[in-house]
C-alpha cells in the first residue's frame, strides 16, 4: 500500500515546506526594534498627542503598539486608569518610522470602542518590552 504523493513530488514539497520555516524563522528573529523616543503634547485637559519615533518596525501597528504603550503609562502618570484612543497617523521615511497618536485620558472608563485599561496596557508592553514615557 502506497500513501501520500509520488516520489517525484515529494522531494520539491518537502524542499517548500522547509523554505517556508526557513523563512518564517527569519521573520520571527529578525525583529529588533530601535524605541527612539516619546514626545508628549498636552492639547486641552484630558486630549493628549503623543508622537513617537522607531526604527526596525515590521509595519504601522508596531508604531501604534509604541503610542499606545506611551498613552498607557501617560494615563498613569496623571493619575487616570483609562486612555481612549482617537487617531493615529504613522509615516515611514528610509526605515525611520514616526507615529502621531492623539488619545483622551480619564479616571473612569470612557465611551467607545478603543479603550484601553491602562495598568493591563503597561504590563502587556513590559512583557513586549515596549517603554512607555
Amino acid at each position: 500500500m502506497r500513501l501520500g504523493l509520488p516520489f517525484g513530488l515529494l522531494l520539491p514539497a518537502l524542499a517548500a515546506l522547509t523554505a517556508c520555516a526557513q523563512a518564517e524563522q527569519v521573520t520571527k528573529t529578525a525583529f529588533t526594534p530601535s524605541y527612539d523616543g516619546i514626545e508628549t503634547l498636552l492639547l486641552d485637559g484630558d486630549l493628549v498627542n503623543f508622537r513617537v519615533t522607531m526604527r526596525g518596525a515590521r509595519d504601522e501597528e508596531d508604531v501604534a503598539a509604541y503610542a499606545r504603550c506611551a498613552a498607557a503609562q501617560y494615563a498613569l502618570i496623571r493619575g487616570f486608569g483609562f486612555a481612549r484612543h482617537l487617531r493615529t497617523n504613522v509615516a515611514e521615511t528610509g526605515g525611520n518610522w514616526r507615529g502621531d497618536a492623539v488619545y483622551t485620558i480619564s479616571a473612569a472608563l470612557p465611551r467607545g470602542s478603543k479603550t484601553i485599561d491602562a495598568e493591563v496596557a503597561v504590563s502587556d508592553c513590559s512583557e513586549r518590552g515596549i517603554p512607555t514615557v
